[in-house]
């Protein structure tokens, strides 16, 4: 395999495309997406720390009245009974949120700007600002025409 030949980067990613028409070394840019309608965004999520379940999980909570004491935000009982003895795995509570792996997908491209490197996606990008994303053409099929559409 010949070496690439060209200067260190700061991240480096690797896509299962097919080879024709690529050679090593080669830069990639946003040319590529000429002819592209929608793109799949993958990204890491904003990082929101350790938060409560009603944050987490969109939880409501307990009433506010009639013998409900000091545990309004809480999640209230999450056991079984004797049977089978223990929580089971994947119990939606409080934890960690955020900074996970986020794909959005069938973005509609608007524009690509070959000057400045630039692609215009109608959407949600996840991550924060001056993240690194990726960006693939989606294999998602479109949806049904809406049946009173004329």
């Amino acid at each position: 395999m010949p070496k690439a030949d060209c200067e260190p980067q700061r991240l480096i990613r690797e896509f299962r495309v097919p080879i024709e028409g690529f050679q090593v070394g080669q830069v990639l840019d946003v040319g590529l997406f000429e002819g592209v309608a929608a793109v799949d965004v993958i990204g890491t999520s904003k990082g929101c720390g350790f938060a409560g379940a009603m944050k987490r999980h969109n939880f409501r909570g307990q009433r506010a009245s009639h013998g409900v004491k000091k545990v309004h935000r809480h999640v209230g009982s999450i056991g079984m009974n004797t049977f089978p003895h223990h929580v089971f795995k994947g119990k939606r509570m409080a934890g960690h949120m955020g900074h996970a792996r986020v794909t959005v997908r069938n973005l509609k491209l608007v524009r690509i700007d070959k000057e400045n490197h630039l692609l215009l996606v109608n959407g949600a990008v996840p991550g924060p600002n001056g993240g690194y994303v990726m960006i693939r053409p989606t294999n998602k099929l479109p949806g049904p025409a809406p049946a009173n559409a004329t």
